[in-house]
């Protein structure tokens, strides 16, 4: 079922009172799932939360499966547009917290490598910050294109490997199993039946960049000079930082066709044919 909130009303996450700890009961947070209303959380969930309003077009009046929902603040966004979004998620408390924090969404556990749905009934794809994490990112690829009608549209986003693990094949992210560079991304969305329509690289805005020299040339690296060596939610947050984080919007970030090689994430639209 869709939302009945209106299309250009974007929503708003409020951070809960209380501690980090505290904020993260309703959903662990592990380091790496992304989770709105959480200050230090704020820069990685407004990086992704561009990436939603920009491919949200996409799934006006669609039938949306989102493979890997995560928190389920994506698909929400998504329900705004679409016609229906089913979530599905692999972890068991990640669904139930979706199905009780989204009510207007359609949840499912499931396995990615073979998805629960039938041939050819979904119009669009929603697979944000996922794909790095498969093992079988083709088999996984060949289930997306099973699924979508003709003419259906696999919009994915994943961390570019150039600039998130430089200098190295493997990960430093222990939760992630290949990363892609853009040329990367791009065979394999044509290896595996599809036609790329778009490919977009998210960039830090005006307001980053000037944060990025506030604090020592990279705002990235300034958060985790403070996380590296603490438990998830326990790190001890210089106040500047953190109010600077926290002040992060998803409009200081931009996705822009050039300088693939050198953008933060990447963000592809393919369509089967």
């Amino acid at each position: 079922m869709s939302s009945t909130r209106p299309q250009n009303e974007r929503r708003e996450y409020v951070p809960v009172s209380g501690s980090t700890a505290e904020r993260a009961i309703a959903l662990h947070l592990t380091g790496e799932r992304t989770v709105p209303g959480v200050p230090e959380e704020n820069y990685w969930f407004r990086r992704h939360e561009v990436a939603y309003h920009a491919l949200a077009p996409f799934c006006r009046d669609a039938v949306v499966l989102e493979a890997g929902c995560g928190e389920g603040y994506g698909a929400a966004l998504l329900a705004e547009h679409a016609r229906s979004v089913l979530a599905l998620d692999y972890d068991e408390p990640t669904t139930n917290h979706v199905a009780r924090r989204y009510p207007e969404l359609n949840v499912v556990r499931g396995n990615l490598a073979t998805l629960p749905v039938a041939t050819g009934v979904v119009d669009v794809v929603a697979n944000l910050q996922v794909i790095e994490h498969l093992w079988d990112q083709a088999g996984f690829l060949a289930e997306c294109r099973r699924v979508l009608r003709p003419g259906g549209r696999l919009l994915v986003t994943t961390p570019n490997r150039l600039t998130f693990t430089p200098d190295s094949d493997t990960p430093l992210n222990p939760y992630h199993t290949r990363e892609l560079a853009p040329s990367e991304l791009d065979e394999l969305l044509r290896d595996a039946g599809f036609s790329v329509e778009s490919l977009l690289g998210v960039h830090h805005g005006p307001a980053l960049t000037e944060l990025d020299r506030r604090h020592g040339g990279s705002i990235i690296d300034a958060q985790l000079a403070v996380v590296m060596g603490s438990l998830p939610g326990q790190a001890r947050w210089p106040e500047p930082l953190l109010a600077d984080v926290a002040a992060i919007e998803a409009d200081d970030f931009v996705l822009r066709e050039d300088d693939l090689d050198d953008s933060l994430d990447l963000v592809a639209v393919a369509v089967r044919p």
